[in-house]
C-alpha cells in the first residue's frame, strides 16, 4: 500500500469525527485545526494562507470532504516525506475520531490496545470509503491474535459469527471490530493482560513491521564484552534496546542486499553464536539456546533476501495476495453476473423468437388444414377414376379367362384328336390336318398372348402416365411439399395398388404362358407320336412294296431291309425327313 493510502485512511477517520452531522462537511475553522495539526505532526511546513486562499470563496458556509481534497493532496499530501512518527500521525487521527465514536463500556481493553486496533483496522480495510475490513481479514486478525495469546483458534466459533456477520452486513467498521476484540468473544479463558499482550505483538508485526523480537546477547565493539540487549528485528534494521519497554534504545544494525549471516563456533565461554557482516561492520550475537540461534538467522537471511529482491514484508505482500484474490473473486463474479443478464437476455429473446414460431405454426397448421381438405378432395376423385380402371379391367379379365376357357375346351379336343391317331392308323391324314389346326390354335394363342403384352404394355404407359402426372403435380407445389405430403403418400398407395393389379395381370399372363407351353408340350407328343406313325406307315409301305430288278451297283441296306429302295428314293425321302424336322424345329 502507499504511503498516501495510508494516510487518507487516518485522515477519512478524523475528518468523519469532525463532521458531526454526517453531511460530508466541516466548518473551516476545525479544517484549519486539522491542517496545522497534520502539518505538525508530518512535519510539513504549514502556510495558513493557501487555506484562506483556497477557500476565499466560501467564507460562511462550511466545507465539503470534496472541496478539501484538493487542498490535502496539493499542500499536505504532495509534500509528505516518510521522515516523520507514523505513530504521532495515527495518535493524533486517533485522538479527534476516538473521543466521539469510542464506547468504552462494557470493554475488556485499554484505550491503548483500542488504538493498536484501530490502527490494525486502518492497515486490514479496503482501499474503499467508507472503510470497512472483510470477513476473511477479520478470520486473519483474530487467527493471529489468538496464536499472540498462545491459544488455539475455534474454527467452529468463527463459522458461526460469519454466518450472524453475513446476514446483517458482511464487514465491520473500526469500532464494531474493537468493540468484537474488547468484548471477548473469541478471548475466552484469556485474563486482560495476556489479551493485551497479544495486541501489542499483532501490532508490532502488521504496523510496526516487527519480525522477530527477543533477549539476545551481544557482544560490544569497544570493550568487547557481552550485554544482553532486547532485539527488534524489521524489514531493513535490527534495533536493540536496554529492555523490552523499548525506552532506551542503544544502536541500530542497518540491513541491505549485501549484508548476510552466519553461524560460529562456541568460543569465550558462550553458545549459540551468530554474526551477522554488514557493510561497515560486523556484529556477533549469542542466542539462548539453538532454535532461537537458528529462528533468527532463519528471519535475519529472509530480511535480507526482501531487500536484495526489493520487495515487502511478508504479511504486506500476504495481505495484497488476499486483496488481489478478492478482486478477481469479484472480477468473476461480476462477470458471471452479466453472463447470466446475458443468458437472460438471450433466454427472453428465445422467449419471443418461440412465440412468433408458434404463431407461425397456428397458421401453418391452418393452411395444412385448407391443403388437406383440398388433397382429400382430389384423392376422391382419384379413388373415382380407379375404379372405373378397375371395372374396365375386370372385364377384360374376364373376357381373358373366357378365351382361356375355350382354348382349355380346343386344347381337350386336340388330345382327343391325339388319342384316336394312336388308335387308328387310316385316320393318319386326318391326324396332320388336326396337327395344323393345332399349329393355328398355337398361334391364335402367341396373338392371344401378344395382345395380353399389348394390353399391359398399354397398362404400364397409361400407369406411367399418372406418375408423370403425379411427378408434375409434386414439382408444381414443391413449395407446399410438406403440406403435401400426404396426398402423395396416398397417390403412392394408389399407384401402389395398381402395380399390384398389373402384377396380377403378369400372373395371369404367366398362366397363360403356362397353359401355352403345356399345349406346346402336349402338341410336341403329338407331334412324336405321328412321326412314329409315319415311321410304322413308311415301314408298312416299304414291306408292301413290290420287288424289282436292283441296280448292277452296290445294293442299299436301310432299316427297311436291303434293297428296299433305290438310291434316288432313298436321297428323296431324306431330303422331306430333313425338312420336316427342320420345320418342327422352327415351330418349337
Amino acid at each position: 500500500m502507499a504511503l498516501r493510502d495510508e494516510l487518507l485512511k487516518s485522515i477519512w477517520h478524523a475528518f468523519t469525527a469532525l463532521d458531526v452531522d454526517k453531511s460530508g462537511k466541516v466548518s473551516k475553522s476545525q479544517l484549519k485545526v486539522l491542517s496545522h495539526n497534520l502539518c505538525t505532526v508530518m512535519k510539513i511546513p504549514h502556510d495558513p494562507v493557501a487555506l484562506e486562499e483556497h477557500f476565499k470563496d466560501d467564507d460562511e458556509g462550511p466545507v465539503s470532504n470534496q472541496g478539501y481534497m484538493p487542498y490535502l493532496n496539493k499542500f499536505i499530501l504532495d509534500k509528505v516525506k516518510d521522515n516523520f512518527d507514523r505513530q504521532d500521525f495515527n495518535r493524533m487521527c486517533w485522538t479527534l475520531c476516538a473521543r466521539k465514536n469510542l464506547d468504552r463500556s462494557n470493554m475488556f481493553i485499554s484505550d491503548e490496545d483500542a488504538f493498536k486496533i484501530w490502527c490494525i483496522f486502518n492497515f486490514l480495510s479496503e482501499d474503499k470509503y467508507p472503510l470497512n475490513i472483510v470477513t476473511e481479514e477479520i478470520e486473519y486478525f483474530l487467527r493471529k491474535l489468538t496464536e499472540a495469546m498462545g491459544g488455539s483458534w475455534v474454527e467452529e466459533r468463527f463459522e458461526d459469527y460469519k454466518i450472524e456477520l453475513n446476514t446483517k452486513q458482511q464487514c465491520l467498521n473500526a469500532w464494531e471490530l474493537i468493540s468484537l476484540v474488547g468484548s471477548g468473544h473469541f478471548s475466552k479463558g484469556m485474563d486482560r493482560q495476556t489479551l493485551s499482550m497479544g495486541i501489542s505483538e499483532v501490532y508490532q508485526e502488521l504496523i510496526l513491521d516487527v519480525l522477530k523480537q527477543g533477549y539476545m546477547m551481544k557482544k560490544g565493539h569497544k570493550r568487547k564484552n557481552w550485554t544482553e540487549r532486547w532485539f527488534l528485528l524489521k524489514p531493513s534494521s535490527i534495533s536493540y534496546y536496554v529492555s523490552e519497554d523499548l525506552t532506551e534504545k542503544k544502536g541500530d544494525i542497518l540491513l541491505d542486499g549485501n549484508c548476510c549471516v552466519e553461524s560460529l563456533p562456541d568460543k569465550e565461554g558462550k553458545k549459540c553464536l551468530y554474526f551477522i557482516k554488514c557493510s561497515d561492520k560486523s556484529f556477533e550475537i549469542s542466542a539462548s539456546d539453538k532454535k532461537r540461534k537458528q529462528e533468527w538467522i532463519q528471519a535475519i537471511q529472509t530480511c535480507v533476501t526482501l531487500l536484495r529482491l526489493g520487495r515487502a514484508a511478508p504479511h504486506r505482500e500476504a495481505r495484497q495476495k488476499r486483496r488481489e484474490q478478492r478482486l478477481r473473486q469479484q472480477a468473476e463474479q461480476e462477470e458471471l453476473v452479466l453472463r447470466m443478464r446475458e443468458l437472460q437476455t438471450a433466454n427472453e429473446t428465445k422467449q419471443i423468437e418461440l412465440e412468433a414460431m408458434r404463431k407461425a405454426l397456428e397458421e401453418a397448421a391452418a393452411n395444412a388444414a385448407e391443403e388437406e381438405r383440398r388433397r382429400l378432395q382430389t384423392q376422391t376423385e382419384l379413388q373415382d377414376r380407379y375404379k372405373t380402371e378397375l371395372e374396365r379391367e375386370k372385364m377384360v379379365r374376364q373376357q381373358m379367362e373366357a378365351q382361356v376357357a375355350q382354348k382349355s375346351s380346343e386344347l381337350e379336343q386336340y388330345l382327343q384328336r391325339v388319342r384316336e391317331l394312336e388308335d387308328m392308323y387310316h385316320q393318319l391324314e386326318d391326324a396332320l390336318e388336326d396337327e395344323r389346326h393345332a399349329r393355328q390354335d398355337e398361334e391364335t394363342v402367341r396373338k392371344l398372348q401378344a395382345r395380353l403384352l399389348e394390353e399391359e404394355a398399354e397398362k404400364r404407359a397409361e400407369l406411367e402416365q399418372i406418375h408423370l402426372q403425379q411427378q408434375r403435380a409434386i414439382s408444381e407445389t414443391e413449395a407446399e411439399k410438406q403440406e403435401l405430403e400426404k396426398e402423395h403418400l396416398a397417390k403412392e398407395n394408389a399407384l401402389q395398388a395398381a402395380m399390384t393389379q398389373l402384377e396380377q395381370l403378369e400372373n395371369e399372363r404367366q398362366g397363360a404362358l403356362e397353359q401355352y407351353q403345356a399345349v406346346m408340350k402336349k402338341l410336341e407328343v403329338a407331334a412324336n407320336n405321328t412321326r412314329t406313325w409315319k415311321h410304322k406307315v413308311a415301314h408298312h409301305e416299304g414291306l408292301i412294296q413290290l420287288i424289282q430288278p436292283g441296280t448292277k451297283g452296290p445294293q442299299m441296306i436301310t432299316n427297311w431291309g436291303p434293297a428296299a429302295f433305290s438310291e434316288a428314293e432313298f436321297n428323296q425321302r431324306q431330303r422331306e425327313w430333313q425338312e420336316k424336322r427342320n420345320q418342327l424345329t422352327k415351330d418349337q
